[in-house]
């Protein structure tokens, strides 16, 4: 088979595989909406969203369409958009510093939202307000993180990655302070719930306010797949390719930092899902970041989205979304080192 054929089969196999993620996303998504402590059949669901579209006949009560409507559907709509972004945003780390063990939380951005979130309950502002705060405090961990390398006069990735180690050790003893001063029976319980991640108290208008920045990073990032590719492949090589490394990799960072503090300062910390899933992703489509990343969205919205079902129907009390992820990520991180040591022997 020549190269162009090849080439086709490759695009073709890879376009059955992205259709075939997208039609489990809508199918999990639906199935997500039916499962609860109040369960809804599947053709009701369909109707109700059908409704807000085309002239459907309403047969359901209005118990249903706004448990459908304003419970479930904004939940669901952040399992996928957080799942999404954690997951687009790891792909980019580890292709970008060349490392499948990155994180979206590499620059201590994760570690400065739960210090802004922290002093925001300590404050007593209420939910949007520890939102608010667990978004700057994120953005402000990663401009430290960000400004030490150019203190030093070292711009490497290794030294942006040992910066991060710095900001995260700091951010992580703040966060023990914070901890021993709060109220041990209000204050320290709710912190602890929130660095757990909980999609429970996300509302509408937080997901309003997150849209702007995640839709642009996320347009940003799929416009430079190519450029995340040559990045990938090293310094030397991205220089041949005339690629302006420092700029490239400074608009690449900024954007996937968005995605993950947008995500942190909704939901709190989840873990496994941006080491994970791109992992995941590689294994349906390979390496090649110009089908990876599109793939990671969905299969790491499909993935929350799955968890988060399950944290909410799995017992009566809704369990913490990093307690689900940890459990299913461990193993099957497990399994990936396992297969990759196999290949390599």
């Amino acid at each position: 088979m020549d190269t162009a054929g090849l080439k086709k089969k490759i695009n073709q196999k890879y376009d059955a595989v992205f259709a075939g993620l997208i039609l489990v996303l809508v199918l999990a998504g639906i199935l997500a909406l039916c499962l609860g402590r109040y369960w809804i059949p599947f053709p009701d669901v369909v109707k109700v969203l059908l409704s807000r579209v085309f002239p459907v006949s309403g047969s359901w009560d209005a118990n249903t369409e706004s448990v459908v409507m304003t419970l479930r559907l904004p939940r669901v709509a952040a399992a996928v958009l957080v799942g999404g972004s954690l997951a687009l945003s790891g792909a980019v780390y580890q292709g970008v510093f060349q490392n499948p063990l990155v994180a979206p939380d590499l620059l201590g951005v994760s570690s400065g939202a739960c210090i802004g979130a922290a002093l925001a309950i300590l404050f007593s502002v209420g939910t949007f307000g520890v939102q608010v705060g667990a978004f700057i405090g994120g953005i402000i961990a990663v401009m430290i993180t960000t400004a030490i390398p150019r203190v030093i006069k070292n711009n490497s990735n290794m030294m942006l990655v040992l910066a991060g180690i710095i900001v995260t050790g700091l951010m992580n003893s703040i966060m023990g302070i914070i901890k021993y001063i709060a109220d041990p029976e209000t204050q320290l319980a709710e912190i602890t719930y929130w660095q757990m991640g909980s999609i429970a108290k996300v509302l509408p208008n937080s997901l309003l306010m997150i849209c702007p920045a995640v839709l642009i990073s996320t347009v940003v990032l799929m416009a430079m797949r190519w450029r995340i590719n040559v990045l990938s492949l090293g310094e030397t090589e991205a220089k041949s390719l005339g690629i302006t490394i420092k700029t490239t990799r400074m608009i690449v960072i900024v954007c996937a930092t968005l995605l993950t503090a947008c995500s942190v300062c909704i939901c709190g910390t989840i873990g496994w899902v941006g080491l994970i899933v791109p992992h995941l992703g590689r294994l349906l489509v390979g390496p090649d970041n110009m089908k990876l990343l599109p793939v990671s969205f969905v299969v790491g919205g499909i993935f929350l989205l799955v968890v988060d079902t399950i944290a909410r129907t799995l017992t009566s009390a809704e369990l913490p979304l990093s307690i689900l992820t940890g459990l299913i990520g461990a193993p099957f991180y497990f399994y990936l080192l396992k297969k990759q040591r196999m290949n390599l022997s």
